[in-house]
């Protein structure tokens, strides 16, 4: 007579049971988003800057990827004039989110701006890199030989026009006495400087920033060094903490030809919203910031910075609680 096989026990049939239980429960978790919950719905609006920079392309590419990965969500850009007036905006209710530059986040903290203290960071993205432009004939050689000439410097409410002032003030120069300051963005003064309506502007922007790509395409320029005024500009104390000393390779604008890197200053931008945005949505909105970094750096150079070891450094903004639980979710 064959042998009789054991019959599967009670305690057999509930450990299988559950193995298929948390097998199902791994199936669910993996279909859901990646934050565990429903995806984000509604609509939310994301200030950008002027519609030749840089801030306003990636502001486009990135509408596109949260379109992708929270189709349920309605993201809307609103333009602006930099990282001042988008801080404006974020705090006075205007929109949800934002790009600014670290200075001017400072700067709108330090002088106690209404809504300044709800400021909350998402992440630390590329860096911004400042930029004098002149033809490239021009005699000019350092930011003091702009004395007495027609200069861009951006739009009155500016991250351009607050470093401007900074470097002129380093340069020893009077922002309004020994310049003819010229108060226009990007959208405008390559125009103005083809034109000869100017003798130089100042940008603050990633690299490549494509307003200067295609003034370069149609006119001879140059950039012209900074460096020169790292130790003076440190030297103004606080006010200066968030910038540092950098070079922009030589290839930065293939158009200009140039044979040399051209020493610089940098200054970090931050995705920055408010203390009362909804976990989730931050939370959501921060995992696309990081993954869409590959995708959108193919036409924003820059955004090939965004790194997620280094976008956790904020300052001076401490991270959203959504944002800090994206990363905690992600920490090896």
């Amino acid at each position: 007579m064959a042998p009789r096989l054991p019959r599967p026990g009670r305690r057999r049939t509930a450990r299988a049971g559950a193995a298929a239980a948390a097998v199902l429960a791994l199936l669910m978790w993996w279909l859901l988003p990646q934050g565990g919950g429903p995806s984000p719905s509604g609509r939310i609006s994301v200030a950008t800057g002027v519609p030749t920079g840089v801030y306003a392309k990636y502001g486009d590419l990135l509408k596109r990827d949260l379109a992708q990965d929270l189709p349920a969500l309605e993201v809307r850009l609103r333009r602006s004039e930099g990282s001042l007036d988008n801080l404006r905006q974020l705090t006075s209710g205007r929109v949800d989110f934002t790009l600014a530059t670290a200075d001017a986040v400072a700067m709108y903290r330090d002088s106690r701006q209404p809504g300044a203290e709800r400021l909350r960071a998402c992440a630390r993205l590329y860096d911004d890199y400042m930029q004098l432009v002149v033809r490239k004939d021009s005699p000019v050689k350092s930011t003091r030989d702009l004395k007495g000439l027609r200069v861009g410097v951006g739009a009155d409410s500016s991250g351009v026009q607050l470093i401007t002032k900074r470097l002129l003030k380093a340069a020893g120069l009077d922002f309004e006495k020994d310049i003819t300051p010229v108060r226009v963005g990007i959208d405008r003064m390559p125009g103005l400087l083809d034109k000869g309506e100017l003798d130089a502007f100042f940008w603050s922007g990633g690299l490549p920033t494509n307003a200067v790509q295609s003034l370069g395409r149609r006119l001879p320029i140059r950039l012209v060094q900074l460096g020169d005024l790292i130790g003076p500009l440190h030297a103004l104390g606080e006010e200066a903490r968030f910038y540092r000393a950098a070079m922009m390779p030589a290839d930065a604008y293939p158009e200009l030809r140039a044979t040399q890197v051209v020493k610089t200053i940098a200054v970090a931008n931050l995705l920055v919203t408010v203390d009362d945005t909804d976990a989730d949505l931050t939370e959501s909105i921060t995992r696309t910031v990081i993954k869409s970094r590959d995708r959108i750096g193919v036409r924003v150079h820059a955004a090939q910075k965004v790194d997620l070891r280094t976008a956790i450094f904020t300052n001076p903004l401490p991270l959203h609680a959504g944002a800090r639980r994206y990363y905690v979710s992600v920490k090896p």
